[in-house]
This record gives C-alpha cells, sequence and structure tokens, in this order.
C-alpha cells in the first residue's frame, strides 16, 4: 500500500523531545529544517573524553531554529571557512535535519553528511552546508552532523584509564555513530527512511565515512556511501597515538616545551597525573596545546603530519579503512567515491598544510617505491609538486581502496573537473572542495554567487547533474544511468564536468604505482 507523506507541520516529536523548526524562505523556499537538535548529551565535565551518551529529555517544545555551538578551534578558520563559528564549546554534540515540505510517496531517503577539516576545525553552520536546497530539489532529508574533532574527538588517553575515570578513544568516529543512531531512531518523524540512509562526507569527512565503513558499530546504520576526496591515510596507527597523548599531557604541564622527537626517554605520566591534567584544564589551555601538538607532529617527523584522526586500535576500528578494503571488510554497501583534478592547489595557495616534493612522500618506506613515484610526477608537469602532494593525500590512497571494495559491493568512482570562470582566473581550477558547491546547490546562494560570475548557466548544469547523481544513488544505490560501475575490465571514471563525459582507466601509470605503494599490484 503506497501512503503519502509530507511535513508540514514544524512541531516534529523525537525522543528527546518536542523540536520547532523553521519553514525556508526565498531561495530556501519550500523546504523546512531543524537546526542544533542534542543527539548525544553534553561531552562535558565527566563526559570530556568519554564516549558519547545519549542526549537527556527536554519538556515543551525545543526551538529549532539556529545552529548548535562550533566545537572549540582555531579562529583564524574563519577566513577561509566563512560561517557562524562563535560561540565555541565543548558541548557542541548537535545536528540539523533540512526536509522538503511537499508531499511525497512513502518515506524519502535519507543522506547524512559528515563535515570536513583536516579533524581540526569545521561547522555545520558554514553556508556551504547548508542542505536546504539538496533536500528540496533532490527530494531527500539531509542530515548535517557537528562532531567533535581535534584532541577532544581523536585523541586517545585510553592507556591513563582506571576503574574509576576510563576514556574512551575514537571519540569523534564514536559521535558519528551516535549521530547515525539518531538518525535510525527518529528520522522517521521527519519524512525519512531509517532503512535508506547514505552516509556522505568531504575531506576528512569523505575520510570519515570510509572509517565508518570499516567500523564494526557503525554496521547496519547506513546502506550507502559517498566519500568525496577523501585523506584515506589520515588515520593514526597505534604506536604514534600514544606518543601523541604523551606529547600532548606534556604540553599541558610545559606550554613553552619544544619536544621534536617521536622517541619517548622521559618517565612516564602516571594514569592519576593524567587524569588530573585533563580534568582541569580549560577549554582554551587543550585548544593551545592541540595547536602546539600539530607543530611538534610536523618537526618531529611523525608518519601522520597531522595528529589526529581516527586511531587504528584493533578495536573500534580494527584496520586502516584501504587495508579493510583490501582484506574485503568494509561493509557491502554501494558507493561513490571521487576527487577533484587539482586537488593540491587550494593548499598550496590558500592554506599550507600539504607536505610538498619529496616530503609528500615520507609516508611510503620502501626505496624502490618512493622512486617510482618520483619518476612518475617528474614527468616535465608545470605543477608536478602540488600534483604529488594531492595525489599522495587524495587520489593515491583512494584508488586502492576503490580495487579492494569492488570485490564484493560496487562502486562509481568520479574526477570532479569543472571550474568557472573566477576559479581558473585565480590558478584555483578544479580545487579541493569545489564540488561542494554543486552537492549543496551553493552558487544559488550568497557564498557561491561569486563563483558563478557570468556563468550561471554553467553554474546550473553542474549543480544539477551532481544533485541529480547524488540523490538517484542515495534513492536506488545507482547513480544515473549514464554513470557506469568501477571493474578491473574498464576502470571508468565519471568526469564531472560541462558536458560531462566517461574515461577508461585514466592516469593509469600513476594508478599502478599507488597501488604497488599500497600493497596491491593492478
Amino acid at each position: 500500500m503506497l501512503v503519502t507523506m509530507s511535513v508540514n507541520d514544524v512541531n516534529v516529536v523525537t525522543t528527546q523531545g518536542v523540536v520547532a523548526g523553521v519553514r525556508g524562505k526565498r531561495t530556501r523556499a519550500g523546504t523546512t529544517s531543524w537546526k542544533g537538535i542534542p543527539f548525544a548529551a553534553p561531552p562535558v565535565a565527566q563526559r570530556r573524553f568519554a564516549a558519547p551518551e545519549p542526549a537527556p529529555k527536554w519538556p515543551g517544545i525545543r526551538n529549532a531554529n539556529e545552529y548548535g555551538k562550533a566545537e572549540i578551534q582555531r579562529k583564524e578558520v574563519t577566513a577561509v571557512a566563512p560561517g557562524k563559528f562563535w560561540p565555541m564549546s565543548e558541548d557542541c554534540l548537535t545536528l540539523n535535519v533540512f526536509a522538503p515540505q511537499r508531499t511525497s510517496v512513502g518515506p524519502r531517503p535519507v543522506m547524512v553528511f559528515i563535515h570536513g577539516g583536516a579533524y581540526i576545525l569545521g561547522t555545520t553552520a558554514t553556508p556551504l552546508y547548508d542542505g536546504a536546497l539538496l533536500a528540496r530539489d533532490g527530494d531527500v532529508i539531509v542530515v548535517t552532523v557537528q562532531y567533535r574533532f581535534g584532541a577532544f574527538g581523536y585523541l586517545d588517553f585510553s592507556a591513563y584509564s582506571t576503574p574509576e575515570k576510563t576514556f574512551s578513544n575514537n571519540n569523534g568516529l564514536r559521535d558519528q555513530v551516535a549521530a547515525l543512531e539518531w538518525v535510525r531512531d527518529n528520522i522517521a518523524a521527519f519524512g525519512g527512511d531509517p532503512a535508506n540512509v547514505t552516509i556522505f562526507g568531504e575531506s576528512a569527512g569523505g575520510s570519515a565515512v570510509t572509517a565508518l565503513m570499516a567500523t564494526p558499530a557503525a554496521e547496519g546504520l547506513f546502506t550507502k556511501v559517498i566519500s568525496e576526496s577523501p585523506a584515506l591515510d589520515l588515520v593514526i596507527d597505534r604506536d604514534e597515538a600514544d606518543v601523541f597523548a604523551d606529547e600532548f599531557l606534556r604540553l599541558l604541564q610545559d606550554p613553552r616545551r619544544k619536544s621534536r622527537t617521536m622517541e619517548r626517554t622521559e618517565e612516564p605520566i602516571s594514569p592519576e597525573q593524567a587524569q588530573k591534567l585533563l580534568a582541569q584544564s580549560s577549554a582554551r589551555e587543550i585548544h593551545e596545546a592541540t595547536d602546539r601538538l600539530t607543530r611538534f607532529a610536523v618537526r618531529a617527523g611523525a608518519k601522520a603530519a597531522i595528529p589526529f584522526g581516527p586511531v587504528v586500535d584493533g578495536d573500534y576500528l580494527p584496520k586502516r579503512p584501504v587495508q579493510a578494503a583490501l582484506a574485503g571488510e568494509t561493509h557491502r554497501v554501494p558507493l561513490i567515491i571521487g576527487s577533484n583534478k587539482e586537488e593540491g592547489n587550494l593548499f598550496t595557495k590558500l592554506w599550507n598544510i600539504l607536505p610538498e616534493g619529496e616530503q609528500a612522500l615520507i609516508g611510503v618506506q620502501d626505496p624502490a617505491h618512493r622512486a617510482a613515484l618520483s619518476a612518475v610526477y617528474n614527468d616535465g608537469h608545470p605543477r608536478a609538486d602540488v600534483r604529488l602532494a594531492g595525489d599522495a593525500v587524495f587520489w593515491g590512497p583512494m584508488m586502492p581502496f576503490v580495487e579492494g571494495h569492488i570485490r564484493h559491493s560496487p562502486a562509481f568512482v568520479y574526477r570532479y573537473d569543472f571550474n568557472p570562470k573566477v576559479l581558473r582566473w585565480t590558478g584555483f581550477g578544479a580545487t579541493h572542495a569545489t564540488e561542494l558547491f554543486a552537492v549543496f546547490g551553493a552558487y544559488r546562494m550568497a557564498l557561491g554567487a561569486g563563483l558563478a560570475l557570468g556563468e550561471w548557466r554553467r553554474t546550473a548544469q553542474i549543480t544539477r547533474q551532481v544533485q541529480r547523481h547524488w540523490s538517484v544513488f542515495a534513492r536506488t544505490g545507482t547513480p544515473e544511468r549514464q554513470w557506469p560501475a568501477y571493474d578491473e575490465a574498464t576502470r571508468s571514471v565519471m568526469i564531472l564536468d560541462v558536458p560531462p563525459r566517461i574515461e577508461h582507466n585514466p592516469e593509469s601509470v600513476r594508478r599502478e604505482t599507488w597501488q604497488k605503494v599500497h600493497a596491491l599490484v593492478g
């Protein structure tokens, strides 16, 4: 029996209480949004550095008309990611729901977005992540999630646990699982289908969804995955995680400390000392130590240039996502995954955090593999170093992940080539994160209008193209018909551009070289 559904009432009953949403106006007309809904208890006081707990119930009606507080992060981030970053707080575990107002036949597919930011910055309140237009034009329910990152989300202090006080690791990843559990329990009230959930994310968010594919606790909480520009090696091995935790505690003790080595020669910090430091340090002191730990990782030549990310602990996250895919241990769900043609340009021009030249190969241990990669990129390309840096972080680890995943589940691979005039003139091109303007329809909003100058028709075309692929995939498990699945015979890649096209086995030499690095010979 077909059942028609709509969310015309802005008041919705959740397991915690009633939330009152807001009807969209102007560009967002035809949508309703509910913002700042707690999906877990505030991770403060005794819950600091602990696994998320269920959100408490509230009496009456809770106004859900404003985004929740942003996680604590560097104030300089506002220069590269405009949005509502103030106030910042440890109490940040909220999500936002966007829904079309029109009636549908049955519940709608659900798309849950995990934002990026190198696991050290970001907020769902940036206009780039406004889910209203994707919800309306894709006829889906969009959920955006604020989770813990930096020290609060990804440092592993579990070695300092005692029977009286327990620290959990991978709290940012656990937050994302808790948000998916909230979706499972509540999204039907917003017109969504809890049995048809697509998780999608970009950059660190794209990495997060691949980590969720390798997380046993996330099994059954989603049915499809879209991973945009994942940095698949942005995970921390246990040995380095222990060093980062130790160094962080010492930085809380002595902010002037300037260690340059991963070797640990000092007297170990006791669990009692660690617990006292972590409990009594202010949020500001923890944030400042977070910033200093990032600089330490670079000085000390750590394999993980950013010391925050999911920890491969053999338990909550048993294996690195690439290795899980190669072992056939990722969750068996359809996947869209891809990267942008000129990923590295954003970082070299605006935010210089990518390793350059040979530094990009610091994690490649085998001398023969290092030599092979150097030879592949020493091809006379005018920006070879930038291509190497971008590929080392994004495209290089991504392709072995795909080759492993397709052994048991379908994958659809893309490269995003679209670059409007403004991006070409400024030298950015189809760089990191630019596909998000199409995914969320941001070219039609104030944030993206400047990028669309003189090219309204082309930006409208790329927006329709990407939103159609993403929403059809969320509904059915396959994108539009002209996009073939990736397989070993053809290695078909959708080039997202105006017009789009299919390329077979593009950049084959680079792909094969990276696959050898990741222990899979193509």
